[in-house]
């Protein structure tokens, strides 16, 4: 079992930065492929970021690309995603999710192949 924490989420303007933090709580969470969705309200959870366990493969939504940079640090048990350029399109509440994978290399976008998620944190740019 695994446990998701995020933090992070603020409001800030646009062209500002944040970056959100997802600590998990199982010593084997760095054997967690892990992403970032979001959920904008009257819209579809939408894929955002995507890290491979090792940390050796990333993968972004082309909405983010070249704006969000995915990270972890699994000596912390911990996954960040640092969010530049920021513009109120990117208000949503920003949700992690994990699950194991046996391939250092392996992620996913897919929505319903993440067994654990957190509970969310709100992230509100201004114009």
């Amino acid at each position: 079992q695994v446990q998701l924490v995020e933090s992070g989420g603020g409001l800030v303007q646009a062209g500002g930065s944040l970056r959100l933090s997802c600590a998990a709580s199982a010593r084997t969470a760095s054997r967690y492929a892990v992403a970032w969705f979001r959920q904008a309200p009257g819209n579809e959870r939408e894929f955002v970021a995507a890290i491979s366990w090792s940390g050796g493969r990333t993968h972004y939504a082309d909405s983010v690309k070249g704006r969000f940079t995915i990270s972890r640090d699994n000596a912390k048990n911990t996954v960040y995603v640092q969010m530049n350029s920021l513009t109120p399109e990117d208000t949503a509440v920003y949700y992690c999710a994990a699950r194991y994978s046996s391939d250092s290399y392996y992620l996913t976008s897919d929505y319903y192949d993440y067994r654990y998620w957190g509970q969310g944190t709100q992230v509100t740019v201004s114009s």
